[in-house]
């Protein structure tokens, strides 16, 4: 696996309104090295595909087949995740004033020495504070 993969890059796989070349390169990426994520990351990937499918975004068809693409990929769920809740990843949401979500994330890209992909302009800045690396802007 070459980084942490959160569901704000996962959803921009899906749309092609929030599709660039380097968002694109990153799900090339993870096709070809895999990549990992908390044990969240399912959750959060279909409650935005269930919201883009009430917003009509996209219909039940599109759904289901964007989530089975997004199943299908090489993605190592973290066992240590939940474990991780309490103290360090809590620790994170509280300095940072993060969701403990987002946390989530942070949290496993420090522990595992990994760069963390992602949109989110607050974990982007919480990650560059500790000096983890980012990757999925332009």
């Amino acid at each position: 696996m070459t980084f942490v993969v959160d569901s704000s890059l996962a959803l921009a796989w899906c749309f092609e309104d929030e599709q660039t070349a380097p968002i694109m390169a990153l799900l090339d990426r993870v096709a070809e090295a895999g990549a990992v994520a908390p044990q969240l990351w399912p959750y959060e990937v279909l409650n935005g595909l269930f919201m883009a499918e009430r917003r009509r975004r996209l219909d039940r068809v599109r759904r289901r087949q964007l989530a089975e693409l997004l199943r299908g990929l090489p993605i190592e769920i973290d066992a240590e995740t939940a474990g991780q809740a309490w103290n360090a990843s809590s620790a994170i949401a509280e300095k940072f004033r993060l969701t403990s979500y987002d946390a989530a994330y942070l949290e496993l890209a420090q522990r595992r020495g990994l760069p963390l992909a992602t949109l989110d302009q607050e974990l982007r800045r919480a990650s560059a504070e500790v000096g983890v690396d980012l990757l999925g802007a332009d």
